[in-house]
């Protein structure tokens, strides 16, 4: 089966299109390296002849709300377009679980406005909606941080990791569009202050975190379960533990190599 990921190049895009190659899929990674862009509609066409599925897991350059909005707006827009023409019958974009209980954020409302143009098309779908990622932990630690504090509401979170999601997104990508969502995540719920400072702990990080009901969560205030999946949701199998140890082994390495 001929499935293109748009944003092939990316952090989930790349592990899911390696997936579905060792799954016997003719998985094609489309990304503007590659000369196809979904924001301008450059080498759709192309990419999408005789494509069964589409997966979209594209994020936007720029998260500033107007531009965000823009990208997800149009990205989405003509891949739907392109995708109609070619006959493709399953389209999966990959989203955010609390989407709609975010939307103090410009990033959550464009994400909304990508998930209700799917789902108005007339396309089959299957919207995946995901919890933060492991590896995006340290950058919710650095967005946080004032000095040598990083403050952080004790809300709940349920990350998962990356490889995980694509596995997650593979196999739905591969199944029947469930003209719905489907929601995954971690299999351990943490408060978020815990959770960065375990990781700021593993790095040997001195930041100190502070737990403070009023602090927010990239600029947005969130409730204790604003982040966490419903209880369908299908939980991936890595542990924040394991993935943890690996990543802080992976370190010394990477630092050399790059020195």
């Amino acid at each position: 089966m001929k499935i293109v990921v748009v944003g092939g190049s990316g952090l989930i895009g790349s592990k899911l299109v390696k997936k579905l190659r060792e799954h016997g899929h003719e998985a094609v990674a489309a990304s503007p390296t590659s000369g196809v862009n979904s924001l301008t509609g450059e080498g759709l066409a192309d990419a999408l002849k005789g494509a069964a599925v589409v997966v979209d897991v594209t994020n936007a350059p720029s998260w500033e709300d107007a531009a965000v909005l823009k990208f997800f707006e149009t990205s989405t827009r003509n891949l739907l377009a392109y995708e109609a023409a070619a006959g493709v019958g399953h389209h999966v974009a990959l989203s955010v679980v609390g989407s709609e209980r975010l939307l103090e954020s410009g990033y959550f409302r464009a994400k909304i406005a990508q998930e209700n143009l799917i789902k108005g098309s007339s396309i089959p779908y299957s919207i995946v909606r995901a919890t933060q990622f492991f590896e995006f932990v340290k950058g919710i630690a650095d967005f946080s941080t004032e000095g040598n504090k990083v403050r952080l509401p004790p809300a709940l979170i349920q990350p998962m990791a990356a490889d995980d999601v694509a596995s997650a997104v593979g196999r739905i990508a591969t199944g029947s569009p469930v003209n719905g969502t489907v929601e995954i995540g971690g299999p351990e719920q943490f408060r978020l202050d815990e959770l960065i400072r375990r990781f700021l702990a593993a790095h040997k990080d001195p930041r100190e975190v502070v737990s403070d009901p009023h602090a927010r969560y990239f600029g947005i205030q969130v409730s204790e379960r604003a982040l966490v999946p419903n209880n369908n949701a299908r939980l991936g199998e890595t542990r924040f533990e394991d993935w943890l140890n690996h990543a802080t082994k992976q370190v010394p390495k990477a630092a050399l190599h790059s020195a």
